[in-house]
């Protein structure tokens, strides 16, 4: 007699030869339970018992306002010195692409003006993705003037820190996490509301001047910052890091 197939065994092994095959990719969101209820005639219960059983594997994890999702190791990024994002998405995976969205010359939202000054800026708006994953939504305001010569041919291919003129001295950011805004949910391959990381940055070149403002939007799950922190002396910040008055620092309304 044929032995009994347990469904919720044969569903997970499905999802597993998927995730072997790269079907479905490191930190990909899966389809909700009830969709993947709908794709295998199978109940909840049924569906999460096979999602268990992969999670117990390490295939995947469930993320509160993400769902499931296929598990993967988060891009560290340090906030000791300044760098760039390519540098440290280099370091998370073998490909890595910059997907310019827009690029323009436009008058600045309020809060970049407040830093930039009045008057036209550079807007470049872009997505990074590896291996099809969208690793962040990144949207750079530079001054006209510094931005004049640059094209989309550049910002496609190198970095505002090596096109830009200027000798780059330090940065000024900000961190916060935050729903996602159903557009970034768009870019980022996430569901509307859940949890994003938003960096709001100042660059200054060698004199203290600002010369570059930026957003970026990362998912949450495939994200995390650190810091080396020294041992305990007469100051309270730890290395890489100092106080800034929050009525000063760069904020979006």
């Amino acid at each position: 007699m044929a032995s009994r197939v347990i469904r919720y065994r044969a569903i997970a092994d499905e999802l597993r030869t998927r995730i072997e095959r790269g079907q479905l990719t490191a930190g990909q969101v899966l389809p909700s339970e009830a969709e993947l209820s709908s794709e295998f005639d199978a109940s909840r219960v049924t569906i999460r018992k096979a999602l268990d059983m992969l999670r117990t594997d390490g295939l995947v994890d469930s993320r509160q306002g993400f769902g499931w999702l296929v598990a993967a190791k988060p891009v560290q990024q340090s906030l000791e010195q300044l760098g760039t994002l390519d540098d440290q998405f280099a370091d998370f995976a073998a490909t890595s692409e910059r997907d310019v969205l827009g690029f323009g010359f436009v008058e600045p939202p309020a809060w970049v003006a407040a830093t930039l000054g009045d008057g036209a800026v550079l807007e470049v708006k872009r997505r990074n993705v590896s291996d099809g994953l969208a690793l962040a939504r990144v949207t750079v305001w530079c001054g006209e003037a510094l931005g004049a010569d640059l094209s989309r041919a550049d910002v496609e291919s190198a970095t505002f820190h090596q096109l830009l003129p200027v000798t780059l001295g330090g940065a000024t950011q900000t961190i916060a996490a935050q729903a996602v805004s159903p557009t970034d949910a768009n870019l980022l391959d996430i569901p509307v509301g859940s949890p994003v990381l938003v960096v709001h940055r100042t660059t200054n070149d060698v004199d203290g001047q600002p010369v570059l403002v930026s957003e970026h939007v990362f998912p949450a799950h495939l994200t995390e910052f650190f810091v080396e922190l020294s041992a305990p002396s007469a100051t309270l910040n730890p290395h890489g890091l100092r106080l800034v008055d929050g009525t000063t620092a760069n904020e979006a309304p």
